[in-house]
């Protein structure tokens, strides 16, 4: 594994492709603004690195009873101060800090329930304590084109710290 790069690992290109085709089936828009005669040429791994060094926020989490964070763009990497490594080994509640955690349980089966959740506000804490609040977010259910769940995502590219 390259571990200088590791979102090119071939099963994170897959849930890049993933996170993409279940954000534009739940939204009905593109999760990052490609140009279709760019699109048409970039290979998944040049989609996977321009999803990776996004200007806004993108995290998921899998199935797991307790989820644990699967992908994390650089700017969630920092806004979280984690690295590759910590970050997708932390269970995803712990963005949130405790006293918020119910809400965000709650707004995660709202957002199962239904597909998709835009415009969420809320609080959330990096690794550091440092805590932050992120405004209009999206948190959608990761699929695949044959309908199977993989997960949950969110996306924002609004936050300031407390």
């Amino acid at each position: 594994m390259d571990l200088s790069s590791p979102w090119l690992q071939a099963d994170l290109i897959q849930h890049i492709q993933r996170l993409l085709y279940s954000f534009q089936h739940w939204t009905g828009y593109p999760l990052i603004n490609i140009s279709d005669n760019i699109s048409d040429r970039l290979s998944p791994i040049e989609v996977a690195n321009l999803l990776f060094q996004a200007d806004f926020v993108i995290v998921s989490h899998g199935t797991e009873a307790d989820p644990i964070l699967n992908y994390g763009n650089q700017k969630a990497l920092e806004l979280w101060q984690m690295d590759w490594q910590t970050f997708t080994a932390t269970p995803s509640r712990y963005t949130a800090e405790p006293m918020e955690r119910s809400e965000r349980a709650q707004l995660l089966a709202q957002a199962q329930a239904q597909g998709y959740i835009s415009n969420y506000r809320g609080v959330r804490i990096a690794s550091n304590g440092d805590r932050f609040y992120i405004n209009a977010a999206i948190i959608w259910n990761v699929i695949d084109q044959d309908g199977s769940l993989w997960g949950q995502a969110a996306t924002f590219k609004d936050w300031q710290f407390l």
